[in-house]
């Protein structure tokens, strides 16, 4: 199993940038494909960004392609969301994901998930 623990949200002018940490515990860290999603009121948890086990490939989705940037670092079982060039469209709450196995950008394919930390750019 995986433990997950996110942090570094808060609230950010448009155009600023925000660093997100996810910090897990347990022994599947390094076989797992690590993920951000966010969820804002009224909408579907939907995908951001993933990386896989090695960190060798990434995934973004199209709204934040070019201005957000995923890293995990096994040795320290932490993954990180460098968010810049922040829209009012990111506000949201931030969940950091885990799946056993290869990378997917599907909520549905993450069996762990951190309990979220709140993102709010003003505009």
């Amino acid at each position: 199993q995986v433990q997950l623990v996110e942090s570094g949200g808060g609230l950010v002018q448009a155009g600023g940038s925000l660093r997100l940490s996810c910090s897990a515990s347990g022994r599947t860290f390094t076989s797992s494909a690590m993920a951000w999603f966010r969820q804002s009121p009224g909408r579907e948890r939907e995908f951001v960004a993933a990386a896989s086990r090695g960190g060798e490939s990434t995934y973004y989705a199209d709204s934040v392609q070019d201005r957000f940037t995923i890293s995990r670092d096994n040795a320290q079982m932490t993954v990180d969301l460098q968010m810049n060039m922040l829209k009012p469209e990111d506000t949201g709450v931030y969940y950091c994901a885990a799946a056993l196995g290869l990378i997917g950008v599907a909520a549905n394919e993450y069996a762990y998930w951190g309990q979220g930390t709140q993102v709010t750019v003003s505009s």
